[in-house]
């Protein structure tokens, strides 16, 4: 029988991100994102035609927000968490 740990739960962080206009810039994020520690998976709402849009990141423990932030900025974008 396989034991699996139930007692935490993932936590899911919104941020919006403005300046992302394609599919292209939705995986830059995505990618800079998934190397801050913790980050299981990152979903993001459709893009729209201002540019603006939530991205929600699901972590194992809290997120680091200064971190997320500056993923984002890397990736060439401006966000608020």
């Amino acid at each position: 029988m396989e034991y699996r740990d139930t007692s935490t739960q993932n936590q899911v962080t919104r941020i919006a991100v403005n300046g992302m206009t394609c599919g292209h810039c939705a995986d830059s994020v995505t990618e800079e994102l998934k190397e801050i520690e913790g980050v299981l998976s990152v979903r993001i709402d459709q893009i729209v035609k201002d540019g603006s849009t939530d991205v929600f990141v699901e972590s194992d423990r809290p997120l680091d927000l200064p971190a997320a932030r500056a993923a984002v900025e890397e990736a060439g974008y401006t966000a608020s968490v």
